[in-house]
């Protein structure tokens, strides 16, 4: 099959196109699937790059958003017959541990993410257990399911279950023109909460307005946009910061809370080290959670809703599999709103 490989660790030039890779076969309870869209995310950067402290088995195949048909089964699949339409949950347990048994799959100690630590969708197929698919409508576009698994069930879990998010709460989503948070700015509408976005353009705020926002900052120019918040709210302050950016916003998003409000994590695209003046912890009551993946039972929720109708998928631009690099690097310099696509172009079954 033809896929994307690192062979080592680098910039996007170590994204190399092979032509004759080994295709995946399924084993006792999981499926193949000829991938149709498979979406990028700053994982697949930092995967292809080299996080510290997690090693990656190389040569190594990213990408964790994966949408397509089922071209084989293995022995024990009862559901996902072949032909069958799937989105891909790309993140699950080792099944044993004690939060798996409480069914708290991200805090597994063992677990598993396709593109990270098992072989991910930027390639013509790729190899999941059978539970891990959930079935797409016919009328529902490969692409707009492929953005559904990271964004969209990153931040459902941040708003809905971490963040517990209530009507008329206000919530500050900061980096707008982010696959995470151009979910969790409809996620927060869909809760009944007002919403406050920040972003580096004019043109990705009024984007942003269209899929809920309900305030806009442009934090290029207003470099203060924690006051602004707070002024927005009558100087109270926001209940919720949904931060996806990390240390150059940590300290303003903190800042920006309001008594008692929470700031929910998920990730530091722009540095993991963020400054925290404590006193603001204990004087307002405020909350720090970090959020990582989602639930089985989340991400089901979320494609529910995104195939009624209720949540739209945001797609940037769609590429070939050979322009995987061209798509990364917009993706790194903040070029895009919404998700950026791969489209493999699979052949024929394994």
């Amino acid at each position: 099959m033809r896929a994307v490989v690192i062979h080592k660790h680098g910039g996007p030039g170590v994204l190399t196109l092979e032509s004759h890779w080994p295709t995946p076969t399924a084993g006792p309870v999981e499926i193949v699937v000829r991938v149709e869209a498979c979406a990028l995310n700053f994982l697949d950067i930092f995967t292809r790059e080299g996080m510290p402290g997690e090693p990656t088995p190389l040569p190594h195949i990213t990408g964790g958003d994966v949408a397509g048909v089922v071209a084989q089964v293995g022995p024990g699949v009862t559901r996902s017959a072949v032909g069958t339409r799937v989105v891909l949950n790309p993140n699950w347990g080792c099944g044993v541990c004690e939060y798996c048994r409480e069914g708290q799959t991200p805090r597994c100690l063992r677990g598993h993410m396709l593109g990270e630590l098992d072989p991910g969708g930027l390639a013509e197929y790729v190899k999941c257990p059978a539970a891990q698919a959930i079935t797409i409508p016919d009328f529902y576009p490969f692409e707009n399911a492929a953005c559904l698994p990271v964004a969209f069930g990153t931040a459902w879990r941040m708003v809905v279950t971490h963040s517990r998010i209530r009507p008329n709460d206000t919530a500050l989503v900061l980096g707008a023109g982010g696959g995470v948070a151009v979910a969790a700015i409809q996620i927060a509408k869909l809760q009944g909460a007002r919403v406050i976005a920040t972003a580096s353009t004019d043109d990705k705020l009024e984007r942003a307005k269209r899929f809920g926002a309900d305030e806009l900052i442009n934090y290029a120019r207003d470099t203060e946009w924690d006051v602004t918040a707070r002024k927005l709210t009558g100087k109270r302050g926001v209940d919720v910061v949904i931060e996806t950016v990390g240390e150059t916003t940590w300290e303003r998003s903190i800042r920006a809370l309001g008594k008692g409000g929470r700031l929910v994590t998920c990730g530091a695209t722009a540095g993991p080290i963020g400054p925290t003046d404590i006193r603001y912890l204990f004087r307002r009551e405020q909350t720090i959670i970090g959020s990582n993946g989602w639930t089985h039972n989340e991400l089901v929720r979320v494609c529910e809703l995104a195939f009624a109708g209720k949540l739209t998928p945001v797609v940037d631009r769609v590429l070939p599999l050979e322009q995987t690099a061209e798509g990364e690097t917009a993706l790194e310099r903040r070029q895009v709103f919404g998700k950026v696509i791969i489209t493999p172009g699979g052949a024929g079954a394994p």
